[in-house]
Protein backbone atom coordinates (compact mmCIF):
# COMPACT_ATOMS: atom_id res chain seq x y z
CA UNK A 1 0.00 0.00 0.00
CA UNK A 2 1.44 3.25 -0.91
CA UNK A 3 0.84 6.26 0.96
CA UNK A 4 0.98 9.83 -0.62
CA UNK A 5 3.04 12.11 1.11
CA UNK A 6 1.44 14.27 3.55
CA UNK A 7 1.65 18.20 3.60
CA UNK A 8 4.64 18.91 6.31
CA UNK A 9 4.56 22.71 8.05
CA UNK A 10 7.27 24.20 10.26
CA UNK A 11 6.94 23.84 14.10
CA UNK A 12 6.02 27.83 14.44
CA UNK A 13 3.32 27.28 11.65
CA UNK A 14 2.18 24.23 13.92
CA UNK A 15 2.75 26.08 17.38
CA UNK A 16 -0.70 27.17 19.18
CA UNK A 17 1.05 30.31 19.85
CA UNK A 18 0.72 31.46 16.56
CA UNK A 19 -2.65 33.78 15.99
CA UNK A 20 -2.22 35.22 13.04
CA UNK A 21 -1.93 33.56 9.87
CA UNK A 22 0.46 35.94 7.06
CA UNK A 23 -1.94 37.24 4.25
CA UNK A 24 -0.48 34.98 1.65
CA UNK A 25 0.05 31.66 3.83
CA UNK A 26 -3.68 31.86 4.65
CA UNK A 27 -4.27 32.54 0.63
CA UNK A 28 -2.51 29.25 -0.01
CA UNK A 29 -4.05 27.45 2.85
CA UNK A 30 -7.53 27.90 1.31
CA UNK A 31 -6.20 27.42 -2.47
CA UNK A 32 -4.64 24.12 -1.37
CA UNK A 33 -8.05 23.13 0.11
CA UNK A 34 -10.07 24.63 -2.97
CA UNK A 35 -8.26 22.41 -5.21
CA UNK A 36 -8.28 19.30 -2.90
CA UNK A 37 -11.89 19.23 -2.47
CA UNK A 38 -12.36 20.27 -6.35
CA UNK A 39 -10.10 16.56 -7.22
CA UNK A 40 -11.88 14.71 -4.37
CA UNK A 41 -15.65 15.49 -6.16
CA UNK A 42 -14.09 15.74 -9.85
CA UNK A 43 -13.27 11.40 -9.13
CA UNK A 44 -16.34 10.79 -7.21
CA UNK A 45 -18.85 13.21 -8.43
CA UNK A 46 -21.90 11.13 -7.76
CA UNK A 47 -21.01 9.45 -4.76
CA UNK A 48 -24.17 9.05 -2.60
CA UNK A 49 -24.11 5.71 -0.23
CA UNK A 50 -27.38 4.68 0.07
CA UNK A 51 -26.98 2.89 3.71
CA UNK A 52 -25.04 4.22 6.45
CA UNK A 53 -24.16 2.08 9.16
CA UNK A 54 -22.43 4.12 11.68
CA UNK A 55 -19.75 1.72 14.31
CA UNK A 56 -19.47 2.92 17.48
CA UNK A 57 -15.65 3.91 18.95
CA UNK A 58 -13.52 1.23 20.34
CA UNK A 59 -9.93 1.76 22.08
CA UNK A 60 -7.32 0.71 19.71
CA UNK A 61 -5.48 -0.86 22.91
CA UNK A 62 -8.22 -2.90 24.23
CA UNK A 63 -9.23 -7.18 23.40
CA UNK A 64 -12.37 -6.38 24.81
CA UNK A 65 -13.52 -3.68 21.95
CA UNK A 66 -16.70 -5.18 19.55
CA UNK A 67 -18.85 -3.80 17.27
CA UNK A 68 -22.50 -3.13 17.89
CA UNK A 69 -24.62 -4.88 15.37
CA UNK A 70 -26.24 -2.37 13.17
CA UNK A 71 -30.02 -2.27 12.02
CA UNK A 72 -29.10 -4.54 8.61
CA UNK A 73 -28.38 -7.51 10.31
CA UNK A 74 -24.96 -7.21 9.36
CA UNK A 75 -22.70 -8.75 12.05
CA UNK A 76 -18.65 -7.73 12.37
CA UNK A 77 -16.66 -9.46 14.79
CA UNK A 78 -12.36 -10.44 14.63
CA UNK A 79 -11.50 -6.76 14.19
CA UNK A 80 -8.00 -6.22 14.93
CA UNK A 81 -6.15 -3.33 15.33
CA UNK A 82 -2.45 -2.11 14.65
CA UNK A 83 -0.62 1.37 14.53
CA UNK A 84 2.77 1.64 12.77
CA UNK A 85 4.16 4.98 12.48
CA UNK A 86 0.88 7.13 13.30
CA UNK A 87 -0.98 4.74 10.51
CA UNK A 88 -4.34 2.94 11.49
CA UNK A 89 -4.02 -0.12 10.02
CA UNK A 90 -7.60 -2.33 10.53
CA UNK A 91 -8.28 -5.98 9.12
CA UNK A 92 -12.10 -7.52 9.88
CA UNK A 93 -14.04 -9.87 8.76
CA UNK A 94 -17.67 -9.93 8.33
CA UNK A 95 -20.09 -12.54 8.35
CA UNK A 96 -23.09 -12.88 5.68
CA UNK A 97 -23.92 -16.32 4.55
CA UNK A 98 -20.18 -16.92 4.69
CA UNK A 99 -16.72 -15.18 5.77
CA UNK A 100 -15.24 -12.57 4.27
CA UNK A 101 -11.46 -12.15 5.11
CA UNK A 102 -9.72 -9.00 5.07
CA UNK A 103 -12.32 -6.73 3.76
CA UNK A 104 -10.42 -3.40 4.73
CA UNK A 105 -6.78 -2.80 5.32
CA UNK A 106 -5.82 0.26 5.23
CA UNK A 107 -6.74 2.67 7.10
CA UNK A 108 -9.53 3.05 9.20
CA UNK A 109 -12.68 4.85 7.20
CA UNK A 110 -16.18 4.83 6.07
CA UNK A 111 -16.25 2.24 3.69
CA UNK A 112 -18.34 2.65 0.59
CA UNK A 113 -18.92 -1.09 -0.97
CA UNK A 114 -20.94 -1.56 -4.48
CA UNK A 115 -22.45 -5.23 -4.71
CA UNK A 116 -22.93 -6.42 -1.01
CA UNK A 117 -26.14 -7.32 0.59
CA UNK A 118 -26.86 -6.86 4.41
CA UNK A 119 -29.25 -9.28 5.66
CA UNK A 120 -31.81 -11.10 3.88
CA UNK A 121 -34.18 -8.93 3.26
CA UNK A 122 -31.66 -5.55 2.01
CA UNK A 123 -30.32 -5.74 -1.11
CA UNK A 124 -28.49 -2.42 -2.42
CA UNK A 125 -25.57 -1.13 -4.99
CA UNK A 126 -23.45 0.72 -2.65
CA UNK A 127 -23.68 -0.08 1.30
CA UNK A 128 -21.22 2.23 3.38
CA UNK A 129 -19.68 1.88 7.07
CA UNK A 130 -18.73 4.18 9.16
CA UNK A 131 -15.34 3.11 11.20
CA UNK A 132 -14.12 5.14 13.85
CA UNK A 133 -11.03 4.64 15.40
CA UNK A 134 -9.50 6.85 17.92
CA UNK A 135 -12.00 10.07 16.94
CA UNK A 136 -10.11 9.50 13.63
CA UNK A 137 -12.72 8.46 11.02
CA UNK A 138 -11.54 8.39 7.27
CA UNK A 139 -13.59 7.07 3.81
CA UNK A 140 -13.45 4.63 1.65
CA UNK A 141 -15.27 3.57 -1.83
CA UNK A 142 -14.74 0.83 -3.81
CA UNK A 143 -16.07 -0.62 -7.37
CA UNK A 144 -15.48 -2.70 -9.95
CA UNK A 145 -13.97 -6.37 -9.66
CA UNK A 146 -10.29 -6.90 -10.53
CA UNK A 147 -8.12 -9.98 -9.98
CA UNK A 148 -8.60 -13.06 -7.59
CA UNK A 149 -6.65 -15.09 -4.70
CA UNK A 150 -6.29 -18.50 -4.71
CA UNK A 151 -8.38 -20.13 -2.22
CA UNK A 152 -9.94 -17.27 -1.33
CA UNK A 153 -13.53 -17.28 -0.39
CA UNK A 154 -13.84 -13.77 -2.01
CA UNK A 155 -13.18 -11.80 -5.16
CA UNK A 156 -11.42 -8.88 -5.72
CA UNK A 157 -12.04 -5.06 -6.66
CA UNK A 158 -10.50 -1.94 -6.09
CA UNK A 159 -10.31 0.43 -3.22
CA UNK A 160 -10.26 4.15 -2.96
CA UNK A 161 -9.32 5.26 0.73
CA UNK A 162 -9.18 8.96 1.66
CA UNK A 163 -7.99 9.70 5.44
CA UNK A 164 -7.20 13.21 6.97
CA UNK A 165 -6.64 14.55 3.77
CA UNK A 166 -4.07 11.37 2.09
CA UNK A 167 -5.77 9.51 -0.57
CA UNK A 168 -5.30 5.28 -1.15
CA UNK A 169 -5.65 3.14 -3.83
CA UNK A 170 -5.91 -0.47 -2.77
CA UNK A 171 -7.53 -4.20 -3.70
CA UNK A 172 -10.44 -5.31 -1.95
CA UNK A 173 -12.29 -8.77 -1.66
CA UNK A 174 -15.76 -8.00 -1.66
CA UNK A 175 -17.44 -10.69 -3.41
CA UNK A 176 -19.00 -13.83 -1.83
CA UNK A 177 -18.56 -17.21 -3.04
CA UNK A 178 -21.59 -18.29 -1.40
CA UNK A 179 -23.74 -16.78 -3.71
CA UNK A 180 -21.54 -16.99 -6.89
CA UNK A 181 -22.81 -20.26 -9.66
CA UNK A 182 -19.45 -21.96 -9.19
CA UNK A 183 -20.23 -24.32 -11.92
CA UNK A 184 -19.96 -21.57 -14.87
CA UNK A 185 -16.18 -20.97 -15.68
CA UNK A 186 -13.07 -22.04 -17.14
CA UNK A 187 -10.00 -23.94 -17.06
CA UNK A 188 -6.74 -22.03 -16.02
CA UNK A 189 -3.83 -23.24 -16.24
CA UNK A 190 -1.92 -24.61 -13.24
CA UNK A 191 1.11 -25.69 -12.15
CA UNK A 192 0.53 -26.92 -8.45
CA UNK A 193 0.23 -30.80 -7.71
CA UNK A 194 -2.82 -32.86 -7.73
CA UNK A 195 -4.70 -33.97 -4.55
CA UNK A 196 -2.70 -36.83 -4.58
CA UNK A 197 0.69 -37.92 -6.38
CA UNK A 198 0.22 -39.65 -9.90
CA UNK A 199 0.80 -43.54 -9.28
CA UNK A 200 0.55 -43.38 -5.48
CA UNK A 201 -3.26 -44.45 -4.52
CA UNK A 202 -3.70 -48.46 -4.99
CA UNK A 203 -7.59 -48.36 -4.50
CA UNK A 204 -7.78 -46.40 -8.27
CA UNK A 205 -9.22 -48.70 -11.59
CA UNK A 206 -6.06 -49.76 -13.92
CA UNK A 207 -8.71 -48.57 -16.43
CA UNK A 208 -8.61 -44.93 -14.74
CA UNK A 209 -4.62 -45.12 -13.84
CA UNK A 210 -3.17 -43.31 -16.84
CA UNK A 211 -0.08 -42.92 -15.37
CA UNK A 212 0.58 -46.19 -15.29
CA UNK A 213 -0.67 -47.54 -18.13
CA UNK A 214 2.26 -45.44 -19.76
CA UNK A 215 0.70 -41.96 -20.74
CA UNK A 216 3.52 -40.12 -21.43
CA UNK A 217 2.52 -36.37 -20.74
CA UNK A 218 1.02 -34.61 -17.35
CA UNK A 219 -0.26 -31.48 -19.09
CA UNK A 220 -4.13 -33.17 -18.20
CA UNK A 221 -2.93 -32.95 -14.48
CA UNK A 222 -2.17 -29.02 -15.06
CA UNK A 223 -5.31 -27.27 -15.18
CA UNK A 224 -7.72 -26.18 -12.56
CA UNK A 225 -11.18 -25.12 -12.74
CA UNK A 226 -11.74 -21.27 -11.83
CA UNK A 227 -15.46 -19.83 -11.98
CA UNK A 228 -16.02 -16.41 -13.49
CA UNK A 229 -17.71 -14.65 -10.67
CA UNK A 230 -15.40 -15.61 -7.55
CA UNK A 231 -12.82 -17.65 -5.89
CA UNK A 232 -13.48 -21.38 -4.19
CA UNK A 233 -11.51 -22.86 -1.96
CA UNK A 234 -9.44 -26.07 -2.64
CA UNK A 235 -10.62 -29.66 -1.40
CA UNK A 236 -9.39 -29.84 2.25
CA UNK A 237 -9.19 -33.48 2.99
CA UNK A 238 -8.39 -33.58 6.81
CA UNK A 239 -11.65 -30.90 7.12
CA UNK A 240 -13.52 -33.05 5.21
CA UNK A 241 -12.91 -36.63 6.72
CA UNK A 242 -13.41 -34.14 10.26
CA UNK A 243 -17.02 -33.21 9.21
CA UNK A 244 -17.83 -36.61 7.75
CA UNK A 245 -16.56 -37.98 11.33
CA UNK A 246 -19.14 -40.85 12.26
CA UNK A 247 -20.99 -40.45 9.23
CA UNK A 248 -21.55 -42.30 5.96
CA UNK A 249 -20.89 -41.06 2.14
CA UNK A 250 -22.52 -42.87 -0.88
CA UNK A 251 -22.36 -42.46 -4.30
CA UNK A 252 -24.83 -44.48 -6.60
CA UNK A 253 -24.96 -44.54 -9.96
CA UNK A 254 -22.83 -45.62 -13.25
CA UNK A 255 -19.32 -46.31 -13.41
CA UNK A 256 -18.40 -42.30 -13.88
CA UNK A 257 -19.95 -42.05 -9.98
CA UNK A 258 -17.50 -45.11 -9.51
CA UNK A 259 -14.86 -42.61 -10.98
CA UNK A 260 -15.80 -39.83 -8.75
CA UNK A 261 -16.05 -42.06 -5.81
CA UNK A 262 -12.21 -43.61 -5.99
CA UNK A 263 -10.81 -40.14 -6.86
CA UNK A 264 -12.19 -39.00 -3.32
CA UNK A 265 -11.28 -41.75 -1.86
CA UNK A 266 -7.32 -41.44 -2.92
CA UNK A 267 -7.81 -37.40 -1.85
CA UNK A 268 -8.88 -38.35 1.78
CA UNK A 269 -6.42 -40.98 1.73
CA UNK A 270 -3.70 -39.12 1.02
CA UNK A 271 -3.98 -36.77 3.91
CA UNK A 272 -3.89 -39.55 6.19
CA UNK A 273 0.32 -39.14 6.76
CA UNK A 274 1.26 -42.29 8.98
CA UNK A 275 -1.84 -44.52 9.22
CA UNK A 276 -2.36 -45.32 6.09
CA UNK A 277 -3.34 -48.47 6.56
CA UNK A 278 -6.43 -47.55 8.53
CA UNK A 279 -8.07 -46.63 4.91
CA UNK A 280 -9.33 -50.05 3.28
CA UNK A 281 -12.53 -51.72 1.52
CA UNK A 282 -14.23 -53.58 4.88
CA UNK A 283 -14.37 -56.50 2.18
CA UNK A 284 -10.96 -56.46 1.19
CA UNK A 285 -11.55 -55.88 -2.62
CA UNK A 286 -9.37 -54.05 -4.39
CA UNK A 287 -11.29 -54.19 -7.81
CA UNK A 288 -14.89 -52.66 -7.64
CA UNK A 289 -16.12 -53.06 -11.66
CA UNK A 290 -18.81 -55.87 -11.00
CA UNK A 291 -22.00 -54.44 -9.70
CA UNK A 292 -22.58 -54.76 -5.66
CA UNK A 293 -22.04 -52.57 -2.89
CA UNK A 294 -18.05 -51.11 -1.83
CA UNK A 295 -17.50 -48.99 1.45
CA UNK A 296 -14.06 -47.86 1.88
CA UNK A 297 -13.93 -47.19 6.14
CA UNK A 298 -11.40 -44.02 6.88
CA UNK A 299 -10.66 -45.99 10.32
CA UNK A 300 -9.37 -42.59 12.57
CA UNK A 301 -12.74 -41.16 11.88
CA UNK A 302 -15.29 -43.49 12.09
CA UNK A 303 -16.58 -43.06 8.70
CA UNK A 304 -16.96 -44.61 5.35
CA UNK A 305 -16.94 -43.55 1.75
CA UNK A 306 -19.03 -45.74 -0.47
CA UNK A 307 -19.89 -46.82 -3.93
CA UNK A 308 -23.46 -48.69 -5.10
CA UNK A 309 -23.19 -49.75 -8.21
CA UNK A 310 -27.13 -48.97 -9.98
CA UNK A 311 -26.54 -47.75 -13.32
CA UNK A 312 -30.19 -46.68 -13.65
CA UNK A 313 -30.90 -45.76 -10.64
CA UNK A 314 -34.19 -48.06 -11.33
CA UNK A 315 -34.78 -51.58 -11.96
CA UNK A 316 -33.45 -53.44 -14.30
CA UNK A 317 -36.28 -56.76 -14.97
CA UNK A 318 -37.28 -59.67 -17.19
CA UNK A 319 -40.62 -59.71 -18.93
CA UNK A 320 -42.11 -62.97 -19.93
CA UNK A 321 -44.02 -62.82 -22.92
CA UNK A 322 -45.51 -64.74 -25.90
CA UNK A 323 -41.85 -65.64 -27.20
CA UNK A 324 -40.25 -66.19 -24.28
CA UNK A 325 -38.79 -63.97 -21.81
CA UNK A 326 -36.49 -60.76 -22.10
CA UNK A 327 -34.95 -57.96 -20.68
CA UNK A 328 -37.03 -54.95 -19.65
CA UNK A 329 -35.72 -51.75 -17.52
CA UNK A 330 -38.94 -50.78 -14.72
CA UNK A 331 -39.17 -46.92 -15.01
CA UNK A 332 -41.70 -47.19 -12.24
CA UNK A 333 -39.78 -49.03 -9.50
CA UNK A 334 -36.31 -47.91 -7.93
CA UNK A 335 -33.08 -50.31 -7.89
CA UNK A 336 -33.04 -52.87 -5.25
CA UNK A 337 -30.00 -51.60 -3.84
CA UNK A 338 -31.98 -48.80 -2.53
CA UNK A 339 -31.69 -50.73 1.40
CA UNK A 340 -27.72 -50.14 0.75
CA UNK A 341 -27.94 -46.34 1.15
CA UNK A 342 -31.21 -45.19 2.34
CA UNK A 343 -29.90 -43.99 5.44
CA UNK A 344 -26.50 -42.62 4.19
CA UNK A 345 -25.68 -38.92 5.71
CA UNK A 346 -24.65 -38.24 2.21
CA UNK A 347 -25.99 -39.55 -0.87
CA UNK A 348 -24.55 -38.37 -4.48
CA UNK A 349 -26.84 -39.74 -7.16
CA UNK A 350 -26.12 -40.20 -11.07
CA UNK A 351 -27.35 -42.13 -13.96
CA UNK A 352 -27.05 -40.80 -17.86
CA UNK A 353 -24.43 -42.98 -19.78
CA UNK A 354 -26.39 -46.21 -20.12
CA UNK A 355 -29.23 -44.66 -21.20
CA UNK A 356 -26.96 -43.83 -24.74
CA UNK A 357 -26.22 -47.40 -25.22
CA UNK A 358 -27.75 -49.19 -28.21
CA UNK A 359 -30.88 -51.11 -26.25
CA UNK A 360 -32.18 -47.69 -24.24
CA UNK A 361 -31.76 -45.40 -27.26
CA UNK A 362 -33.70 -47.66 -29.31
CA UNK A 363 -36.03 -47.88 -26.75
CA UNK A 364 -38.03 -50.61 -28.54
CA UNK A 365 -39.59 -53.73 -26.05
CA UNK A 366 -37.61 -52.16 -23.39
CA UNK A 367 -39.06 -49.77 -20.72
CA UNK A 368 -41.78 -51.37 -18.89
CA UNK A 369 -44.14 -49.81 -16.52
CA UNK A 370 -46.74 -52.34 -14.55
CA UNK A 371 -47.19 -55.02 -16.59
CA UNK A 372 -47.04 -53.21 -19.97
CA UNK A 373 -43.41 -53.04 -21.68
CA UNK A 374 -43.88 -50.54 -24.57
CA UNK A 375 -43.47 -51.56 -27.87
CA UNK A 376 -41.49 -48.02 -28.41
CA UNK A 377 -40.76 -45.07 -26.31
CA UNK A 378 -38.05 -42.09 -27.03
CA UNK A 379 -35.12 -42.42 -24.56
CA UNK A 380 -35.66 -39.36 -22.86
CA UNK A 381 -39.46 -39.21 -22.09
CA UNK A 382 -38.18 -43.08 -20.51
CA UNK A 383 -35.37 -41.37 -18.48
CA UNK A 384 -37.76 -38.62 -17.29
CA UNK A 385 -40.15 -41.23 -15.88
CA UNK A 386 -37.49 -43.22 -14.30
CA UNK A 387 -36.05 -39.66 -12.97
CA UNK A 388 -39.99 -39.22 -11.89
CA UNK A 389 -39.57 -42.47 -9.72
CA UNK A 390 -36.51 -41.65 -8.47
CA UNK A 391 -37.76 -38.24 -6.77
CA UNK A 392 -41.12 -39.67 -5.44
CA UNK A 393 -38.63 -42.04 -3.53
CA UNK A 394 -36.57 -39.91 -2.48
CA UNK A 395 -39.36 -37.70 -1.29
CA UNK A 396 -40.73 -40.31 0.41
CA UNK A 397 -37.86 -42.14 2.26
CA UNK A 398 -35.34 -40.16 2.87
CA UNK A 399 -35.10 -38.25 6.34
CA UNK A 400 -34.28 -34.64 4.78
CA UNK A 401 -32.93 -33.90 8.49
CA UNK A 402 -30.23 -36.00 8.43
CA UNK A 403 -29.62 -37.11 4.63
CA UNK A 404 -28.01 -34.43 2.50
CA UNK A 405 -28.78 -35.28 -1.56
CA UNK A 406 -26.65 -34.48 -4.40
CA UNK A 407 -27.54 -35.79 -8.26
CA UNK A 408 -24.25 -35.25 -10.18
CA UNK A 409 -25.17 -34.31 -14.21
CA UNK A 410 -24.03 -35.54 -17.06
CA UNK A 411 -19.95 -36.26 -17.83
CA UNK A 412 -19.68 -34.89 -21.59
CA UNK A 413 -18.16 -37.55 -24.11
CA UNK A 414 -15.58 -36.57 -26.89
CA UNK A 415 -15.41 -39.29 -29.33
CA UNK A 416 -14.79 -38.39 -32.57
CA UNK A 417 -15.38 -40.39 -35.66
CA UNK A 418 -17.48 -43.08 -34.20
CA UNK A 419 -19.09 -44.04 -31.07
CA UNK A 420 -17.36 -46.20 -27.97
CA UNK A 421 -17.94 -49.40 -29.71
CA UNK A 422 -17.35 -48.26 -33.40
CA UNK A 423 -13.96 -46.58 -33.84
CA UNK A 424 -14.75 -43.63 -31.96
CA UNK A 425 -11.05 -41.86 -30.83
CA UNK A 426 -9.78 -38.56 -28.53
CA UNK A 427 -5.92 -40.45 -28.67
CA UNK A 428 -2.93 -37.78 -28.34
CA UNK A 429 -5.62 -34.71 -27.23
CA UNK A 430 -3.28 -32.77 -24.69
CA UNK A 431 -5.21 -29.73 -24.50
CA UNK A 432 -8.83 -28.72 -23.31
CA UNK A 433 -11.23 -26.87 -25.22
CA UNK A 434 -10.42 -22.97 -25.42
CA UNK A 435 -13.52 -22.12 -28.29
CA UNK A 436 -16.69 -22.36 -26.82
CA UNK A 437 -18.33 -22.28 -30.21
CA UNK A 438 -16.70 -25.97 -29.76
CA UNK A 439 -18.79 -27.09 -26.92
CA UNK A 440 -21.88 -29.31 -27.23
CA UNK A 441 -25.47 -28.21 -26.26
CA UNK A 442 -26.31 -28.86 -22.62
CA UNK A 443 -27.88 -32.07 -22.40
CA UNK A 444 -31.63 -32.47 -22.98
CA UNK A 445 -31.37 -35.18 -19.82
CA UNK A 446 -30.12 -32.35 -17.96
CA UNK A 447 -32.65 -30.08 -18.83
CA UNK A 448 -35.10 -32.86 -17.71
CA UNK A 449 -33.44 -33.32 -14.47
CA UNK A 450 -33.68 -29.83 -13.49
CA UNK A 451 -37.69 -29.78 -14.09
CA UNK A 452 -37.66 -32.87 -11.85
CA UNK A 453 -35.77 -31.36 -9.23
CA UNK A 454 -37.84 -28.24 -9.01
CA UNK A 455 -41.08 -29.81 -8.29
CA UNK A 456 -39.55 -32.03 -5.32
CA UNK A 457 -40.29 -31.03 -1.64
CA UNK A 458 -36.70 -32.65 -1.04
CA UNK A 459 -33.82 -29.94 -1.40
CA UNK A 460 -31.23 -31.66 -4.08
CA UNK A 461 -28.25 -29.96 -4.78
CA UNK A 462 -27.53 -30.58 -8.30
CA UNK A 463 -23.51 -30.44 -9.02
CA UNK A 464 -24.44 -28.96 -13.13
CA UNK A 465 -20.62 -30.39 -14.30
CA UNK A 466 -21.58 -30.82 -17.57
CA UNK A 467 -20.08 -28.02 -19.45
CA UNK A 468 -17.31 -27.76 -17.10
CA UNK A 469 -16.32 -31.80 -18.73
CA UNK A 470 -16.73 -30.33 -22.07
CA UNK A 471 -13.85 -28.47 -22.11
CA UNK A 472 -11.47 -31.46 -21.19
CA UNK A 473 -11.38 -33.04 -24.48
CA UNK A 474 -7.49 -33.93 -22.99
CA UNK A 475 -8.19 -35.81 -20.05
CA UNK A 476 -9.83 -39.53 -21.39
CA UNK A 477 -8.05 -42.31 -20.60
CA UNK A 478 -8.25 -43.01 -24.46
CA UNK A 479 -5.46 -45.68 -25.15
CA UNK A 480 -4.36 -45.59 -21.99
CA UNK A 481 -6.91 -47.38 -20.04
CA UNK A 482 -4.66 -50.19 -20.49
CA UNK A 483 -1.10 -50.76 -21.02
CA UNK A 484 -0.07 -48.77 -23.72
CA UNK A 485 1.79 -51.55 -25.92
CA UNK A 486 -1.24 -54.21 -25.22
CA UNK A 487 -3.74 -51.51 -25.75
CA UNK A 488 -2.16 -50.39 -29.47
CA UNK A 489 -1.82 -53.87 -30.27
CA UNK A 490 -5.51 -54.49 -29.40
CA UNK A 491 -6.38 -51.53 -31.04
CA UNK A 492 -5.26 -52.90 -34.97
CA UNK A 493 -7.65 -55.53 -34.60
CA UNK A 494 -10.87 -53.80 -32.83
CA UNK A 495 -10.25 -49.97 -31.96
CA UNK A 496 -11.30 -48.96 -28.84
CA UNK A 497 -11.19 -45.82 -26.66
CA UNK A 498 -12.28 -45.12 -23.83
CA UNK A 499 -13.39 -41.44 -23.95
CA UNK A 500 -15.95 -41.66 -21.36
CA UNK A 501 -14.49 -41.96 -18.33
CA UNK A 502 -11.67 -39.90 -16.50
CA UNK A 503 -7.80 -40.60 -15.85
CA UNK A 504 -6.95 -40.30 -12.10
CA UNK A 505 -5.72 -37.73 -10.88
CA UNK A 506 -7.93 -35.82 -12.98
CA UNK A 507 -11.49 -34.21 -14.05
CA UNK A 508 -13.43 -36.20 -11.32
CA UNK A 509 -10.77 -34.34 -8.09
CA UNK A 510 -12.71 -31.17 -9.63
CA UNK A 511 -16.02 -33.07 -9.09
CA UNK A 512 -15.55 -33.35 -5.85
CA UNK A 513 -13.81 -30.12 -5.01
CA UNK A 514 -17.31 -28.44 -5.97
CA UNK A 515 -18.74 -30.97 -4.34
CA UNK A 516 -16.52 -30.05 -0.94
CA UNK A 517 -17.47 -26.54 -1.91
CA UNK A 518 -21.66 -27.25 -2.29
CA UNK A 519 -21.43 -28.74 1.37
CA UNK A 520 -19.85 -25.92 3.00
CA UNK A 521 -22.21 -23.70 1.14
CA UNK A 522 -25.59 -25.95 1.54
CA UNK A 523 -24.89 -28.24 3.89
CA UNK A 524 -26.63 -29.94 6.94
CA UNK A 525 -25.03 -30.37 10.58
CA UNK A 526 -21.67 -30.65 10.79
CA UNK A 527 -21.19 -29.10 7.61
CA UNK A 528 -22.95 -25.57 8.70
CA UNK A 529 -19.86 -24.26 10.72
Amino acid sequence: MEYLKKLTFSDPFLSHRRKVFSGFGLSLGIGASLLLCSLFFFINPFWVPKVQVFLPEFNTTSEDSLFASPPSSFNTSQFNYSSENNTSVTSFSQHYEGTVENVVEGRTGQVNVSGIRLGPDVDMNNVSFGLKVGGNVGNASCNGVEGRKEGSLVGEKNVTVIDNGSQVVEKMKVSFYEECDIFDGKWVRHDSKPYYRLGSCPFIDRDFDCHRNGRPDLDYVKWKWQPNQCDIPSLNATDFLERLRGQRLVFVGDSLNRNMWESLVCTLRHSIRKKKKHVYEISGRTEFKKKGVYSFRFEDYNCSVDFVASPFIVRESTFKGKNGSFETLRLDLMDLSITKYQDANIIVFNTGHWWTHEKTSKGEDYYQEGNHVYPRLKVLDAYTRALTTWAKWVDQNIDANQTQVFFRGYSVTHFWGGQWNSGGQCHKETEPIFNKTYLQKYPSKMRALENVIKNMKTSVIYLNISRLTDFRKDAHPSVYRKEYKISMEQNTTAPFEDCSHWCLPGVPDTWNQLLYVSLLKRGKGTWKS
